[in-house]
Parts: structure tokens; sequence; C-alpha cells
């Protein structure tokens, strides 16, 4: 069964700094795209940003500025490095991963937490 396993998530102080982890046991020749959704509270999950295995990326608008997304083929894994975080950056961000042989297989789940 394919794992997924996501660390980095906190609390900080609005303008702080976190970065996401997320590794997968599937095989990283059968990763299409690795990326992050995150969910606010009352709202529906929506797309942060993702990278497939060629290093095309994407990171939506309104975090562009201040959000990037890395990925480790070697390691199955992608990173999520968020600057200047804000209120509004709390929500509980999911990392996803799609594949070849799974299809779409989601993590846990790490709350991120903005707040003075």
């Amino acid at each position: 069964q394919v794992e997924i396993v996501e660390s980095g998530g906190g609390s900080v102080q609005p303008g702080g700094s976190l970065q996401l982890s997320c590794e997968t046991s599937e095989n990283s020749l059968t990763i299409l795209t690795m990326g992050w959704f995150r969910q606010a509270p009352g709202d529906q999950r929506r797309l942060v940003a993702f990278m497939n295995r060629d290093g095309v990326s994407r990171v939506v608008e309104r975090v562009q500025d201040r959000f990037t997304i890395a990925r480790d083929n070697a390691k199955s894994a992608v990173y999520l490095q968020m600057d200047n975080l804000k209120p509004e950056d709390t929500a509980v961000y999911y990392c996803y991963v799609d594949s070849d042989i799974s299809g779409r297989r989601w993590g846990q789940g790490t709350q991120v937490t903005v707040s003075t």
C-alpha cells in the first residue's frame, strides 16, 4: 500500500516561514505529479502548487510570490517553502501524488496556523 507522509506544519506568526515536506513510498518512476492542496475551515480543498516529473511546476497566483515548490525525484518527495505567511494561509495542507499505477493518493494533511 502506498504511503504518503507529510511533515513541517505548525504555528507561526504573520511574516514567518514554514517548509512542508511530503515523501511517498510510491516508486519514483511511476510518479507523474506531486503537489499540495489546502483546505481552510468552511472552505473547499484548493490547489496550491504542483510539479510534474519533468520539473514543470505551477504555484497558484494567490501565493506565487511567497510560496515555492521543489521536488526530489530520487526521494519521491516534494517540498513547499512558504514565506511571509499570512493569517489567510491558515489551513490544513494536503500532499497528493498522481502516478501511473495508483492514480491519485492523498496524505493525511498537516495543519498550518498563522496568527499573532
